[in-house]
């Protein structure tokens, strides 16, 4: 046996919530720096892709909330550990089709994803049915990549007051994801600026890479995966 085959079987592995309390405190160090609480930052466990047995640890340490990209993924996982874990939020991060809404608003506490009119009509629709009133973040495409969802800046308040006027949505916040190749804080700046004139104070933005600028940047939702779950499956 080698020497680092000593070392290596001598050393503990990590747990399986390391990633999350790395991400915890860098969240805590990236508040105080900014001049925010760190209570105003809400971490989003983004568990896409990754099953209960790599979610549950997160869940033992303590993390509640979590956010996934597909309904039928959420349908068939999330049931189980609802039931064996309580205070859990579950919130849709990731393109929604309308044919989808009546499971969303059944599985989902949150939704950040609303992006064009038919949709905010169905999900009103379907949350009058089951007598619920979810909060939703408007999503923003700031950098205009037509590949990707979201309602364009100059659009957004004339459909952020659709969504509350003639739809009746409970509109908490914004978001986006800005452009891989761009500088984020351009994008973080821009959402600010359209929640602040709209009177908005929830703004989803900052992923693995860049939550702390979102921070700095007034985000009160970061939505974070590789980095506590690791390499998505």
């Amino acid at each position: 046996m080698t020497r680092m085959d000593e070392e290596t079987r001598g050393r503990k592995p990590a747990p399986l919530h390391a990633g999350l309390d790395m991400v915890r405190a860098q969240i805590r160090q990236a508040c105080r720096e900014a001049g925010r609480d760190e209570a105003d930052v809400t971490l989003i466990a983004v568990s896409k892709t990754h099953g209960p047995e790599k979610i549950r640890p997160v869940l033992e340490a303590g993390q509640r909330v979590f956010g996934e990209n597909r309904v039928q993924e959420a349908r068939d996982k999330w049931p189980g550990l609802r039931e064996a874990f309580a205070g859990v939020r579950l919130h849709l991060i990731g393109p929604l089709q309308t044919n989808k809404v009546r499971d969303a608003v059944r599985l989902f506490d949150v939704i950040h994803t609303v992006d064009r009119p038919k949709l905010a009509r169905a999900l009103a629709r379907e949350m009058e049915k089951q007598g619920k009133n979810l909060p939703v973040f408007i999503q923003v495409n700031t950098g205009e990549e037509p590949q990707k969802a979201g309602v364009p800046p100059r659009e957004a308040d004339a459909f952020i007051a659709a969504c509350r006027d003639e739809y009746g949505l409970n509109v908490t916040g914004l978001m986006c994801i800005p452009p891989v190749h761009e500088e984020p804080a351009l994008h973080f700046a821009l959402l600010e600026k359209i929640a602040r004139r709209n009177g908005l104070e929830g703004l989803s933005m900052g992923m693995s890479g860049d939550f702390e600028t979102a921070i700095r940047f007034g985000a009160t939702h970061v939505r974070v995966g590789s980095a506590i779950f690791g390499a998505r499956n």
